[in-house]
């Protein structure tokens, strides 16, 4: 390699040591996906909600539900307690909702926060719902009341990272309980708008809340609204155990890839990306293609003719005319045999005639042809004039066979 090759590659290093020294020391952005995941300890995960659920109620009364409500409730129908469902979006079909609705009018709680709650569900308990305009909420700064008496322990609670907030703008007055209440707290307008309700349904009650983000890390985190969330928590009976659902989580509960273990350290990840990128040189300045020189192979050659050449000169210097001319004989009936179909075991005046018809050939020359052949079988020895005589009548009398002349 030349001076300016090494120039470059050295160049290369130096601003790839450059970029690794400036990310490592760069602070990580915070991920402020919606998880709701007890796992994930980032602003929108559920982690600290579930210490403090073990630290509130009896550890052993949690249960963590991994599993579509209606399979779950199907398995275990005999259950009681409250079914605590925390996330962005819960969407249940019909027979799902049906499922949990006649569990709760067994004498159980139904507790759903979410900014989004099934439209039939709404109609059940004869509520609706709205979004909160914003118009002159710039900031998003939203301000939480509750309304019972006993809970109150400040004014109100702030949050300020919701995009929107949903409200109740109907709710069923005479059966309907309100916990808390949402305003906008740079707004002109200060109506209170209508965001955790409580309704009796059977023997149980339907809890729900448009607030699900109260639930998470960095809601809780917030002082004082740790104490927001521990009046909603407190709607939930203690005695009983409280179901948590893992199954609707718009974050995953599980990593499928072993390179989350890579990506998930910083450490890792660089020494991960660092070998990507050596990877990545050593292709560009050593990878090149080698050809190996390919060997020409010559195809094997047909040695048939060779070795007939070869064992024909073999007799022929030992001068063996007597066994050369027994196999000329043998291979002629072999021929007469299977070409002309002829039996070649008795040699007399018929077959004389049959062969000398099925080859064009005359009685005379057929008849010559083979007195010849049983004079050479009388004999011991032959001389090489008797043997090329032999070869000359014998391919005379097949050159002449007009049927069978291919062979």
């Amino acid at each position: 390699m030349d001076k300016k090759g090494k120039i470059y590659i050295v160049l290369t290093i130096i601003a790839l040591l450059s970029i690794v020294v400036f990310e490592s020391t760069k602070p990580q952005a915070l991920n402020w996906y919606p998880s709701y995941t007890k796992h994930h300890k980032i602003p929108f995960g559920t982690f600290i909600l579930h210490e403090q659920l073990e630290r509130l109620f009896s550890k052993n009364n949690i249960v963590d539900v991994d599993r579509p409500p209606y399979e779950y409730l199907n398995s275990n129908d005999s259950i009681t307690g409250t079914y605590l469902f925390i996330n962005n979006r819960i969407t249940f079909d019909k027979a799902e909702l049906d499922q949990l609705l006649d569990w709760t009018a067994r004498g159980n709680t139904l507790f759903i926060a979410s900014e989004s709650i099934n439209k039939t569900l709404l109609d059940t308990i004869n509520a609706d719902n709205a979004v909160i305009s914003n118009l002159n909420n710039f900031d998003n700064v939203y301000r939480f009341k509750l309304k019972n008496n006993i809970l109150i322990k400040n004014d109100s609670y702030t949050f300020d990272k919701a995009d929107i907030i949903s409200y109740f703008n109907k709710i069923d007055t005479l059966n309907t309980s309100i916990i808390s209440v949402v305003d906008s707290k740079n707004s002109q307008n200060t109506k209170e708008h209508i965001n955790t309700i409580k309704h009796p349904f059977g023997n149980g009650h339907i809890i729900l809340s448009t607030l699900p983000q109260a639930f998470t890390n960095y809601f809780l985190l917030t002082n004082p609204n740790q104490n927001y969330t521990a009046g909603l928590l407190s709607y939930i009976p203690h005695a009983q155990s409280i179901y948590v659902d893992a199954y609707y989580k718009s974050g995953k509960t599980f990593y499928s890839s072993p390179m989350h273990v890579f990506l998930n350290a910083k450490e890792l990840k660089w020494a991960y990306y660092i070998m990507l990128v050596s990877v990545l040189v050593y292709i560009v300045f050593e990878g090149k293609r080698k050809q190996r020189a390919i060997p020409i192979i010559k195809p094997l050659k047909n040695q048939t003719l060779d070795f007939t050449r070869t064992i024909a000169n073999m007799y022929y210097e030992k001068q063996n005319h007597y066994e050369i001319a027994q196999h000329k004989i043998q291979l002629f009936l072999d021929y007469i045999r299977t070409q002309l179909y002829l039996d070649t075991n008795v040699v007399d005046a018929s077959f004389i005639k049959k062969l000398a018809n099925r080859t064009n050939n005359s009685v005379k020359d057929t008849q010559q042809l083979f007195n010849n052949i049983e004079k050479i079988n009388n004999k011991t020895t032959l001389t090489k004039s008797e043997l090329e005589a032999l070869n000359t009548l014998i391919e005379s009398f097949k050159s002449n066979n007009s049927w069978k002349k291919t062979f």
